[in-house]
C-alpha cells in the first residue's frame, strides 16, 4: 500500500470524487431503481462515517486550537489587532461577493423563463430565532452545554475569553496554557488519521449524491448552476487571488495549491465546519501560518465568512425575481447585497443551511410567502451541488484571510508557503 500513501492527499480525494460519480451515475442508469437506491445507501454509510469522524473533532479542536493560538500570542493586546483585521477582511471580501453575485445574477438571467407551477412548496421554520436572541446566544449560560451542542458562536466566546484568562495568569496560568497546546497537537495528528478515509468518504458522498439526483436534475438548473459556479470561481481567483498577489505579493499558485486538501473536502461535504480541522492543518502546513493566527483566525472564518453564501443569495434573490416577474430598482438592489452579508454572518456549517435564509433575502422586494416558499421548493432537491461550490469559496476566503493576517503579525513562514505542499 506504499504507493497509496504516496500519492499526494488531494489527488487520492479527487479520484474519489471522479469515480464516485461515476459509479453513482452509473448504478442508476442500469439497475432498478429500489436496487439502485439500496446499493447507494450502503455505499453512502462509508461517507457518513467519514463525515462523523470529522465533526467529532471539530468541537474540541475549534476549543483547544482557539485557547492555545490565544495563550501562544503572549500578549492580550495582539488578540485585539488579529481579530480586528480578520473581521474588517472578512467584511471587505463580503462586499465583493455581493457585487460578483449581483452582476453573475443579472448576466446569467437564471430565472428567466423559469416554470415554478411544479415545486413543492417548502415551508420555512416559523420559530427561527430573531436577531437579538441570535446576539445573546452567543454568551453562553453553561459553556459545557455549548461544547455538547455544538454552538460554536458560544464556543468561541468561551475559549477566546479562556485564552485571555490565560494570559492574563501569566506564570500561574503556564500549566493550563500548555495543557492546552498539547491538546491542540493531540487533535491535529488525530486529523491527520482521519484524512487517511478521506477518499473512500468521499466516493460514498458523492455515489449518493450523483446516483439519486442525476444529471437531468443538474441540466434542469443549468444558467442558474453556472451562475453560482462561475461567480464563486471568479470570486476565488479575483478577490482571494488579487488579496495574496497582489497586496501580499505572495505566490498566486502557492497558495491555491497549499489549500487543495480543504478545497477537495469542501465540495465533497459541503460544510465549512467539518472541513476546519483539514483547513487548520494545510494553513500551518502548507501555507506556513503560524499556529497563533491559523488557530485564533480559522475558527473564526468558519463561523462568520460566508463570501460563497452571500454570493449565493444574491443569485438566488435576482432568480426569483427574474422567475415571478419582480419589479427590481437600484435600491432592492442594495438592500438586496446588504441584507445577504448581514444573514449570511454565523450562517451554520451545515450543508444547505444558507437556502433557509432565503426568505429574509426575498422579503426586500416583497416577495409573498407563495412565492418564497416555490423558490426554496424547486432549489431544495438540487441545492446540495451548488452548497458543493460555495462551501469551496467559504473555505479558500478563511485560509485567504488567515494567510494575509499572519504576513502583517509576522506570523507566516514564507519559505514553507512557497515550497511544495507536504500532502
Amino acid at each position: 500500500m506504499a504507493w497509496w500513501f504516496g500519492i499526494k492527499l488531494w489527488k487520492r480525494v479527487f479520484l474519489g470524487l471522479v469515480l464516485g460519480v461515476i459509479f453513482g451515475l452509473a448504478v442508476s442508469q442500469f439497475m432498478e431503481a429500489a436496487a439502485a437506491e439500496a446499493l447507494l445507501e450502503k455505499v453512502r454509510v462509508v461517507g457518513t462515517v467519514f463525515i462523523r469522524l470529522i465533526r467529532m473533532i471539530v468541537v474540541p479542536l475549534v476549543f483547544f486550537t482557539l485557547v492555545a493560538g490565544i495563550y501562544a500570542m503572549g500578549d492580550p493586546k495582539k488578540l485585539g489587532t488579529i481579530g480586528i483585521k480578520a473581521f474588517l477582511l472578512y467584511i471587505f471580501t463580503t462586499f465583493f461577493a455581493n457585487l460578483i453575485g449581483l452582476g453573475m445574477g443579472t448576466l446569467f438571467q437564471p430565472g428567466k423563463g423559469v416554470d415554478l407551477g411544479g415545486a413543492e412548496p417548502k415551508v420555512m421554520d416559523a420559530d427561527a430565532p430573531s436577531l437579538g436572541e441570535r446576539l445573546l446566544s452567543i454568551i453562553p449560560e453553561n459553556p459545557f452545554a455549548a461544547l455538547v451542542e455544538g454552538d460554536m458562536l458560544a464556543v468561541i466566546f468561551f475559549a477566546l475569553l479562556l485564552g485571555v484568562g490565560l494570559l492574563m495568569a501569566r506564570e500561574a496560568g503556564q500549566a493550563a496554557g500548555r495543557f492546552f497546546e498539547a491538546g491542540a497537537e493531540g487533535i491535529l495528528q488525530m486529523t491527520h488519521i482521519i484524512m487517511e478515509l478521506a477518499p473512500f468518504g468521499v466516493f460514498g458522498l458523492i455515489a449518493y449524491v450523483a446516483g439519486t439526483q442525476g444529471i437531468a436534475t443538474f441540466t434542469a438548473i443549468l444558467s442558474l448552476t453556472l451562475a453560482v459556479y462561475v461567480g464563486c470561481a471568479l470570486h476565488m481567483l479575483i478577490v482571494y487571488g488579487g488579496l495574496v498577489r497582489v497586496i501580499l505579493r505572495l505566490p498566486f499558485v502557492d497558495f491555491f495549491r497549499g489549500i487543495l486538501d480543504p478545497m477537495m473536502v469542501a465540495y465533497s461535504t459541503s460544510s465549512s465546519s467539518a472541513t476546519l480541522p483539514v483547513t487548520i492543518r494545510a494553513a500551518n502546513e502548507n501555507l506556513g501560518v503560524k499556529k497563533s493566527v491559523a488557530g485564533s483566525v480559522l475558527p473564526l472564518g468558519a463561523t462568520i465568512n460566508m463570501d460563497g453564501t452571500s454570493l449565493y443569495l444574491g443569485i438566488v434573490a435576482l432568480f426569483t425575481a427574474q422567475a415571478f416577474g419582480y419589479s427590481l430598482e437600484p435600491q432592492h438592489y442594495f438592500l438586496i447585497a446588504l441584507t445577504a452579508a448581514l444573514v449570511s454572518i454565523g450562517t451554520a456549517g451545515v450543508p444547505s443551511a444558507s437556502l433557509f435564509l432565503l426568505a429574509i433575502v426575498l422579503e426586500v422586494f416583497d416577495v409573498t410567502p407563495e412565492h418564497t416558499a416555490l423558490v426554496i421548493g424547486f432549489i431544495f432537491p438540487f441545492d446540495r451541488l451548488l452548497d458543493m461550490m460555495r462551501t469551496v469559496t467559504n473555505v479558500t476566503g478563511d485560509t485567504a484571510v488567515a494567510t494575509a493576517v499572519a504576513k502583517w503579525e509576522g506570523e507566516l513562514d514564507e519559505e514553507v508557503f512557497r515550497a511544495k505542499p507536504l500532502s
